[in-house]
């Protein structure tokens, strides 16, 4: 499996609706907005890395509004811990 994590600036006023629209990509598995130098944070895991070649500049950077994006592909990994856990900011849903 081939992780792909990228960083992307979209248009201020569309950023929710280009969100949902990578979200929807065959490969994504979770996009956040995020604070910083960038707006989002897509998580893009596929099989190859020709797949990441289709994903990123074939689809994810032509989606409107996406203005720039810079991506990074990881080596390894070194926990099993969920994702979702690990960009928890500790609250509570039950709450």
């Amino acid at each position: 499996m081939v992780t792909a994590i990228v960083h992307i600036n979209a248009e201020v006023d569309r950023i929710p609706e280009v969100a949902e629209m990578i979200a929807d990509l065959d490969g994504v598995s979770e996009v956040y907005s995020i604070t910083g130098e960038y707006d989002l944070l897509a998580m893009v895991r596929v099989p190859s890395y020709e797949m990441v070649a289709e994903i990123i500049p074939g689809r994810l950077n032509k989606v409107p509004g996406v203005l720039h994006t810079e991506t990074h592909l990881a080596f390894r990994t070194y926990s099993k811990h969920d994702l979702e856990a690990a960009f928890s900011i500790g609250l509570d849903e039950a709450d």
